[in-house]
């Protein structure tokens, strides 16, 4: 089967900076992978790499078999229509509802105006579509709400009824929790692990939580300086292996740094 996301020596470079050395990893359709390193390991320039937004010094990235590199314009808006993502910050528009936040996530699939993303002209098909999204993630009472009005728990719930929204088959979640206290995160998390495994999405979640890491995923990915140090089912992992990510030589530019002093 072809894998949901493929990732083949990717190498990626800021002027004589090399961030990315050599990536290298298969994620099959239905898995939860999470992404482990520490800050300046070349976590987010991966993460970018995969909807297009980074330039590959070589190497090559797939996205159920289509080639970013390959992709024309329209060809890399079909790939992204695809991906669905779920940030650290919510990134919620603050002057709409939550429901009116929902139906932004039709934008890309059906080319929506912003009228209709508003909610004054939207079908009824997809009126229907994003409070049952809503209702999939326990905000439906809430749906006239603006985010000032929700907590930060209950915003990024609703950022993934958007991301529901958008109807993909891949889920980049980046940090999903890093702006939740302990008790949201790990409800947030119940309700994103979950809602990939019922609807069999493939997941790439990037956390710093060891512990939360080792609960939830199927696998983890762990980059250290730019490469590839793990690459496991978690019940191949121990806690050793995954605190090593952290310690020593652990960022893309250390050896600059350590040339410096």
């Amino acid at each position: 089967m072809i894998p949901a996301i493929s990732c083949d020596e990717v190498k990626v470079s800021y002027g004589k900076l090399q961030v990315l050395r050599g990536v290298t990893f298969d994620i099959p359709v239905g898995q939860g992978v999470v992404l482990l390193g520490a800050n300046g390991c070349g976590k987010s320039t991966l993460m970018r790499s995969l909807n297009g937004l980074e330039t590959l010094q070589s190497g090559r990235i797939h996205v159920h078999g289509d080639s970013l590199a390959d992709a024309s314009r329209s060809e890399l808006r079909r790939i992204r229509r695809g991906m669905g993502y779920v940030f650290q910050q919510f990134n919620l528009v603050p002057q709409l509802s939550a429901f009116q936040n929902v139906l932004l996530g039709a934008m890309g699939r059906h080319r929506l105006g912003l009228l209709s993303c508003l909610g004054i002209t939207a079908s009824a098909e997809e009126r229907a579509r994003a409070m049952a999204c809503l209702e999939r993630v326990g905000m439906a009472e809430r749906a006239q709400h603006r985010p000032s009005q929700l907590s930060g728990g209950q915003q990024q719930r609703v950022a993934i009824a958007r991301m529901l929204m958008q109807d993909p088959k891949v889920v980049i979640a980046d940090e999903p929790i890093a702006s939740l206290d302990p008790k949201a995160g790990r409800e947030v998390l119940d309700l994103l692990w979950r809602i990939v495994r019922e609807e069999g999405l493939s997941m790439l979640c990037t956390l710093h939580q060891l512990d939360l890491a080792r609960e939830y995923a199927d696998r983890i990915i762990g980059l250290k300086a730019g490469q590839v140090e793990i690459d496991a089912a978690i019940a191949d992992t121990d806690a050793l292996q995954l605190n090593a990510l952290y310690t020593g030589m652990t960022r893309v530019d250390a050896e600059a740094e350590e040339h410096a002093a």
